[in-house]
Parts: structure tokens; sequence; C-alpha cells
């Protein structure tokens, strides 16, 4: 597409400031979301509890490395991975040591992997994952995110008891705005449309809780405030900045004489076959990233300019890093990719703002406050427009497809419809469909039969087609 800012592209200060604020808010609330879930599904109860600040700590940092090593040619910002929820309620039962000791295992698949391909070049990469396999794929990301999307606009995240039609309200007023603001806007206007949408939902959302409280309605109550109600009764100057709170390293190093270390083996089966699945997704990623900075006779492939190699030692270390410093194992972020194709703005200066974002707003308390309060309907609002983009960017690749041939069709129907479906392969455990040891999401299942079905097919010939 046609770019307003480019990957080397340094908007001026204040747009830039703009920007970077826009991609921290199209990230922050799936990566403060992660430790959130780890608290609520086993963590609290075996004494492990990881806390949003951190997390938005080491995602900064996870996202400084990664540039580092990518040489800040690819413009992609690195959040937690929901692909490690399994892994991570597990390792809890081991302490903050055992998400230590999990991190580093995974990192340490990706940088094998990469040495692997310093070895041994990419082109069997293109071989394997080709258009008809990436298109299908990439669409995946963003249409397996409908539901997440879909139950934060309805209010039904945690429970169907709770849908209601003013979540879905501010969440249509969220999406309009965002819309208008990137169709209509002018100037600078154009590319802050995620900022828009987000103020206009956040506005309208806190109108109806004043009317609910007021009129005591709790089914008008949309913004929960009560985060702030302890803080202001104990404010004080020093209070506006504190350190993140259970920094996973700190944790473990004091856990580190206690720690059996006879359970290494069982903490590497939890979180090292994750790290292939999640490898998958950072192709699928990158190939879609590079699909969106192409631009006509300008042709972008991140696989082999930074290159396959730097783009995983940036995503395994960067994790690494992010988990050490932070909480949680990181990864490239779809919503980062969706908001470099919706506005525009491919500026690498804009990631780097985000990341330096992060780790200030992490000692910010009052920030931190502020995003616990931005309703789910609003996210969801986002995300409409944000998984929206990454399927349609899936799409696009797939007009590069001759879909009159069966086998190209057979291979897109392999992918499409067990992902969608939420085919996922589970291993182990007394209950290996709700609470498997070993979890293969429906992503990672769809590339693997897609590319089973292509090699099968491959060999069949045009004309046998018709």
């Amino acid at each position: 597409m046609k770019l307003i800012y480019g990957i080397k592209d340094k908007p001026p200060f204040g747009k830039l400031v703009l920007f970077s604020l826009q991609q921290l808010l199209s990230i922050v609330a799936a990566t403060i979301l992660v430790p959130l879930l780890v608290n609520a599904n086993g963590g609290e109860a075996n004494g492990v509890i990881l806390s949003t600040s951190s997390a938005l700590l080491g995602a900064g940092l996870g996202t400084f490395v990664y540039l580092l090593f990518t040489k800040g040619k690819s413009p992609v910002f690195l959040g937690s991975s929901f692909a490690f929820l399994g892994a991570l309620y597990a390792a809890t039962a081991n302490g903050y040591m055992g998400i230590l000791l999990g991190a580093v295992l995974a990192g340490l698949v990706y940088v094998i992997i990469a040495i692997v391909v310093k070895i041994s070049g990419t082109k069997w990469i293109s071989k394997l994952l080709p258009p008809v396999i990436i298109g299908p794929t990439v669409a995946l990301i963003g249409l397996s995110l409908a539901g997440s999307a879909i139950n934060n606009v309805q209010n039904t995240a945690v429970s169907t008891a709770n849908y209601n039609l003013i979540h879905i309200l501010c969440a249509l007023i969220t999406f309009v705005a965002t819309v208008i603001a990137s169709c209509y806007g002018k100037k600078t206007l154009k590319m802050i449309p995620f900022i828009i949408g987000i103020a206009a939902g956040y506005i309208s959302a806190t109108i109806f809780t004043v009317i609910g409280n007021a009129a005591d309605i709790p089914y008008l109550q949309i913004v929960d405030f009560s985060a702030f109600n302890g803080y202001l009764a104990d404010f004080s100057i020093k209070s506006i900045i504190s350190v993140p709170d259970n920094i996973v390293l700190f944790k473990a190093i004091g856990e580190m004489k206690a720690f059996d270390w006879a359970n290494v083996a069982s903490i590497a089966l939890l979180f090292m076959p994750v790290a292939f699945v999640v490898l998958a997704e950072h192709i699928a990623d990158h190939k879609n990233l590079s699909f969106i900075l192409s631009d006509g006779d300008n042709q972008v492939d991140l696989l082999e300019e930074p290159g396959l190699t730097r783009t995983l030692l940036g995503d395994g270390v960067g994790s690494m890093v992010g988990t050490l410093f932070g909480c949680c194992p990181n990864t490239t972020y779809g919503e980062s990719v969706g908001c470099v194709a919706i506005t525009k703005n491919a500026s690498v200066y804009s990631i780097v703002g985000a990341a330096i974002m992060a780790i200030i707003v992490a000692f910010i308390t009052p920030f931190e406050l502020f995003v616990s309060t931005i309703p789910g309907c609003v996210v969801g609002g986002i995300s409409i427009a944000l998984y929206g983009f990454i399927a349609v960017s899936g799409l696009k690749m797939i007009q590069q497809v001759d879909l009159n041939l069966n086998k190209n069709l057979f291979v897109v129907a392999a992918i499409l419809i067990p992902g969608i479906g939420g085919l996922t392969l589970n291993f182990g455990g007394d209950d290996p469909f709700n609470a498997p040891i070993i979890k293969i999401t429906n992503i990672a299942v769809a590339l693997i039969l897609g590319i089973i079905v292509n090699a099968i097919v491959s060999k069949a010939k045009a004309d046998e087609q018709a």
C-alpha cells in the first residue's frame, strides 16, 4: 500500500508522540490481559501474582531488544503472548522460577531455529509457505480473534449472563468514530483514528456510567472507577510513581534455593512445544507486515531483510527479556501490524516511542489505573477494525492465488475451516480438552494441515484441474 510514513521516516515530534500513544493503546489491553488471566486461573492460588505494570515494562523492553536485533527495519511491537497461557497456568505450580525457566527455554528454541536458518537460508521457507498457505493463515489469525472482539463488545467475555446492549452501543460508537476519523479526518486526525475512537467510546461510556450511578441503574454503569477509590484516598505526590511489582527475575531469585530442579524437564515440556506454535504465527505476522509495507515496485520481504534469523532472535531474546524483567513471554502483535495497515504509518520511530511509553507508564500509577478503567466494549470496538484489517490483509494475499484450480481450493479449505472451527491438538493431563499439558492451537494445526495438503496436491497438473 502507499505509506504516509515509511520505515525510516521520522514524523514531527508532536505527531510522533500521538502515533506512539496510538500504538501503545492498540496493544495495551491484550498485553495486560495475559497476567490477569494467569492470576485468575491458578496463579493466585499458587501464590504467583503477575502484575499488569510488569507486563508493560516487559513489553517495552522486549520490543527494544527486537528492534535492536532487526536493525530497526521491522516496525512491530512485542506484547504478552496468549499462546503461552496454558503453560503459564501450569508453571505457576513451580512459582516464579517455573515461569522464568519456561520463558528462557522457549526463547532458546527461537535461538536454535535462528541458527538453523542462518546456516540453511530462507528459500525453503518460501517453498514451504507459498501465498496459498500464508494468505489464508494470516486471514485466519484475524478471523480467529473475532470471537474475542465480539465478547468484549457484548460484555460476555466472563459470562453470557452479562450481555448488555449499552456495551454494544458504546462499542459501535468507538468503531464508527474510528472509521470516520480514518476516512474523513484531515492530516493528523486521519493517522490517529484509534485515539479518536477510544476517546469517543470512553466518553460515551462515562456518560452512561454517571447517569447509571445517579439513577442507581447497574445496567448503565459501564466504566468501573473503583480502582481509583483506594488510590485517591491515600494519594500523595510519591504515590504517582511506583516500581512495577512482582518482576519475575527478582521473585525467582528469592525462590532459587527452595526450587526443585527435578521439575525442569516438565517445565520444558510445557513451554518448548509452544515456541514452535508461536513460530508459525511469527512467520505469518512478518509475511503479512511485508505485504503491507510493499508499495508497487518496492517489494519488502522482512524474512530476507533484515532476515528471518534476526527476526527470530529479536522475538526469542525479546521474549526472554520481557519475562525476566516483566512477567510473561512476548510475541509480535497482530494489533500492532493492524495499526500500521490502517494508519499507513510504518515509521519505526513510532514503535520506539511506544516502547518508551510502555516502560514509562509501567512506573506511573495513575496511568495504569486509567488503563484498567477502559471498558471491554471500547476495546472490542477498536478490535473490530484491528482484527478485520489483519484478516483482509490475508485475503489480499489469496488474490495472488489461482482459485480456479481445485488443488489451491483444497489447501485454502484445509486452513480456513479447521482454523475457524477451532480444531486443536491436546496432549496430556487428566482432562486434555479443558486442561491439557501441551496444546497445539487452531492456527498452528491449520497451518500444519495446509502444508501437508499442499505437499499432497503440489504435483497435480493445471490442465487436470480445469
